[in-house]
């Protein structure tokens, strides 16, 4: 089946998730007629490369809240194992939990499987492990120099001191090669702007929108 991801106009799937760093559950009906909002659907915390974005997201929300839209973020993560993760690192952007991706692929994210033969592959519905090891990033410039992304992330796991729980190591195996996403929806629900990490080139895998290209759409709401 080939790859679909939604469109500018398309009605943005409900969901209603257990909040992280508040009570009670985080619902796209909490914004419907009263703001617009950016969702930003991430990666278990297993990926240095989305907790780095999810504090950047912190700077984000502010100048998105100079033009009137709210900013709220998805975490593929159990909400007990992400709870105790934030209380040591609280993040100042409102947080849900979706163990399931169940999220991600309600708003059509690509969740690529690895296959063996390269002549089968379909990016960003799969890849060989040959061309995954192939494909070196560096998002942040923290990096010597670019490397592959399953060496990239140990890299940078163990420059932040994360160790992964048995939790982590679970959503790792169970979802590791889902892809994130931002969607900026309107007050009646629709989506107006996204971006779907890696969604044309497998090279683009780290890759999150700048805070420039999230301001220029809100913009034009």
């Amino acid at each position: 089946m080939a790859f679909t991801p939604l469109r500018p106009g398309d009605p943005a799937p409900h969901f209603a998730l257990p909040a992280v760093n508040r009570e009670g559950q985080v619902s796209l009906d909490d914004y419907r007629g009263r703001s617009p909002v950016l969702v930003a659907l991430f990666r278990g915390l297993h990926c240095p490369f989305c907790r780095r974005h999810l504090v950047q997201l912190g700077t984000t929300q502010d100048k998105l809240k100079a033009v009137g839209v709210e900013t709220m973020a998805v975490v593929n993560t159990p909400a007990e194992r992400a709870r105790l993760y934030f209380k040591y690192r609280p993040a100042r952007v409102l947080l849900a939990a979706d163990p399931e991706a169940a999220t991600h692929q309600a708003f059509r994210l690509p969740a690529g499987v690895i296959v063996e033969d390269e002549a089968a592959t379909s990016w960003p519905q799969s890849a060989t492990m040959g061309q995954l090891l192939a494909t070196r990033v560096n998002p942040t410039g923290e990096l010597p120099e670019p490397q592959n992304v399953f060496t990239a992330m140990e890299t940078l796991n163990k420059k932040d001191g994360f160790e992964m729980t048995d939790t982590d190591q679970q959503i790792a195996h169970a979802h590791g090669t889902q892809m994130g996403g931002h969607f900026l929806i309107d007050r009646d629900g629709i989506v107006r702007w996204l971006q779907i990490e890696a969604g044309e080139r497998i090279g683009d895998i780290s890759k999150f929108p700048s805070d420039e290209e999230i301001l220029r759409a809100a913009r034009d709401l």
